[in-house]
């Protein structure tokens, strides 16, 4: 475990460096990162979730995020439509099940037609060229992201279950009405029901974003990233992952100072060839085994 961890601070400092953290682009000189740059984010499928283990032992659940075949497609400026942003698309797929307006916004960008496709606002100096591919290694381990997809459809459901209500009492004087929701409105005046009532109706299936999640490992060959906690959305679901915007415990809206400077605009693909397979965040503290005198 201990050369493992060696190996792994080998390659984040090999891989992470200051000097290799920018995208070099033959049209504009490489990029600096502050704490005012807003990078762009991609789009990746969640895969489902597992457990990773950190130098104590001590289980970690993580969602694993896959990134497949992202490229931009679009940029847009100041001077066109009022603001910076980048056009991403995910996941390639077949001409014959594009329309014809839709396939000539991809040829227009010389890429292939994609099957999601979503836009992030970034500043003017995270702007990157058209068909630029994002791969995992776009974010760093121990870096914090937030991450946006539908939540889990769960079709028409009962007020205890959709607002959590307690129910009526579980008593033989109440009749075939232990999960009713009671009353839902008052007597002939006002005689109605007010808008915005928590009643029974459709649940789920809205958009929601869990913010702060810490990345744990990054795996450049399949890129994946996993992620600490759970990720809203079903199976192969399109999220939408970002760097993250609240204050975290360590003090920095994105990242530890360690971990800081992000690669800016995006990862070198010369500094991703020579990093390791995966790279593995860094939890430190004390052993949580040994009892404190």
């Amino acid at each position: 475990m201990a050369s493992l961890l060696s190996s792994v601070r080998v390659g984040l400092r090999a891989g992470f460096s200051a000097q290799s953290r920018t995208f070099v682009s033959a049209a504009a000189q490489p990029a600096t990162w502050t704490h005012n740059s807003l990078r762009t984010g991609v789009v990746a499928r969640k895969k489902g979730m597992t457990a990773v283990w950190d130098e104590w032992g001590v289980r970690i659940p993580v969602t694993v995020l896959q990134i497949e075949q992202n490229q931009v497609i679009q940029v847009i400026t100041e001077e066109t439509h009022g603001y910076t942003a980048l056009q991403i698309g995910s996941t390639d797929r077949s001409e014959k099940n594009v329309s014809k307006p839709v396939l000539g916004h991809f040829e227009k960008a010389g890429v292939a037609p994609k099957r999601r496709v979503v836009e992030f606002r970034v500043t003017p100096d995270a702007v990157l060229p058209v068909g630029t591919e994002l791969v995992a290694s776009h974010f760093v381990p121990g870096q914090f992201v937030d991450c946006s997809a539908p939540t889990m459809g769960k079709g028409f459901q009962g007020a205890m279950k959709r607002h959590g209500f307690g129910g009526q009492p579980a008593s033989h004087g109440t009749s075939v009405t232990h999960r009713s929701l009671g009353s839902t409105g008052q007597r002939k005046d006002p005689g109605k029901v007010f808008k915005g009532k928590k009643m029974a109706g459709r649940m789920g299936g809205e958009q929601a974003t869990v913010q702060s999640l810490k990345v744990m490992k990054v795996d450049k060959a399949l890129n994946l990233i996993y992620v600490k906690g759970c990720v809203p959305g079903v199976d192969d679901q399109f999220i939408k992952v970002r760097d993250a915007t609240l204050d975290v415990d360590q003090g920095d809206k994105i990242a530890p100072k360690d971990v800081l400077p992000l690669p800016f605009p995006t990862a070198d693909p010369e500094a991703v060839k020579a990093m390791p397979r995966e790279l593995v965040a860094k939890t430190g503290g004390a052993d949580p085994y040994v009892m404190k005198e």
